[in-house]
């Protein structure tokens, strides 16, 4: 047996991760669903001053609950799609990565499935794997969408005890309607013991207006999850903090297998102190959700197919060597992302002079592939 003893099945297989380059080799990158624009300094000054005061009591253990942060979670979500949603609804964890983690450690293992619908989030079959679940995938229609009636078939049919559902979607932007939430649920629910329905909104608040969050829905389905994240729309992707809002029976079983004290005294002051921030550091939402909604209508008037799009990123095709033309945009400078079906491509939303830059490389791109096409 080949050193060191790896489980065999994880053999072979390269770490998940976008490809990290410097500025200096991407001067513009729009490859990971970063928000473009960091804290203010009033805001990175208040972050850093309620670092500095848990630094001070680095010694003792972080309050292994984070009762302070859940509360105010809490109240953001009752501001934000939610309604009535409590302390005891809500998990924190170091991202919304541990948190899904948490979740199939919890609800998912041995002689246990989850199911998601592709194309969708890369790391989902990566957490089945981790812990042990049988991982099984439906597909999407077309454009995207769920076909409802085969989705809750599948359910019914395959009995999963964990169904994740994204929305909007990673990487197509496609969100899902209420009534897809409440239909999966309930397949969901129709067997023994049943299985949670994970809606994932890491990208939640870039949501367009009339789209509705599945938070308003936690009252009428016990076995629904919505998880958010703090790395986007609170432009925080480096302080790591995720959470859900679920049923307080859900957030009880994920503390039986959660670390001890997994979320540290500087998240936990990092994160509070910019909930007390929300409405500056979400100011720049509406910005990035114009600037997505230019990029969508100028890549159509380019002739490339767009997938609608409720997220900080849009899904653009069809391309006959999407390789090349991702290599090409990246020899110009520009970094995005090579990922979801074959022929597509995905672009982060950044500042209007990102989007720019993105703009002339893509058209220089295509220009001088139609002057190769002719020279041929």
């Amino acid at each position: 047996m080949t050193f060191p003893p790896l489980r065999e099945e994880l053999r072979g297989i390269a770490p998940y991760g976008a490809p990290q380059l410097s500025r200096e080799q991407a001067p513009v990158q729009l490859n990971v669903n970063e928000n473009p624009y960091g804290p203010s300094a009033e805001v990175a000054a208040d972050i850093a001053r309620a670092v500095g005061e848990a630094a001070t009591t680095l010694n003792r253990y972080p309050d292994r609950e984070a009762v302070d942060l859940r509360a105010a979670l809490a109240a953001y979500l009752d501001t934000s799609g939610g309604h009535g949603v409590t302390a005891d609804m809500v998990w924190a964890a170091n991202g919304s990565n541990e948190v899904m983690l948490q979740l199939l450690q919890a609800f998912g293992g041995p002689g246990r499935r989850a199911l998601s619908f592709a194309p969708t989030y890369s790391m989902y079959p990566e957490y089945a794997r981790d812990t042990h679940t049988e991982w099984l995938t439906g597909h999407r229609a077309e454009d995207f969408s769920l076909d409802l009636d085969e989705a809750a078939r599948l359910v019914v049919e395959h009995r999963p005890s964990v169904v994740l559902l994204p929305s909007p979607n990673n990487p197509t932007g496609t969100a899902l309607p209420p009534e897809a939430v409440t239909r999966l649920c309930e397949a969901a629910g129709s067997y023994q013991p049943g299985g949670i329905v994970v809606v994932d909104e890491a990208y939640g608040e870039f949501r367009r207006a009339g789209t509705p969050s599945a938070l308003e829905l936690l009252g009428t389905h016990p076995n629904l999850v919505v998880t958010r994240t703090m790395s986007k729309a609170f432009a925080l992707a480096g302080a790591r903090l995720g959470y859900l809002a679920a049923d307080p029976a859900v957030c009880d079983a994920i503390r039986v297998v959660r670390l001890p004290y997994h979320l540290s005294a500087v998240t936990q002051a990092a994160a509070l102190a910019a909930l007390r921030h929300a409405p500056e550091l979400l100011g720049r939402v509406d910005d990035l959700r114009r600037e997505r909604d230019a990029c969508v209508d100028w890549l159509r008037e380019e002739g490339l197919e767009v997938a609608d799009s409720d997220a900080n990123f849009v899904l653009f095709g069809r391309f006959a060597d999407r390789h090349a033309v991702w290599q090409a945009l990246l020899d110009r400078g520009v970094l995005i992302r090579e990922t979801g079906p074959e022929g597509w491509l995905r672009v982060s939303v950044g500042t209007p002079e990102e989007m720019a830059a993105f703009r002339t490389a893509l058209q220089e791109t295509r220009q001088s592939e139609h002057t190769t096409k002719e020279r041929a």
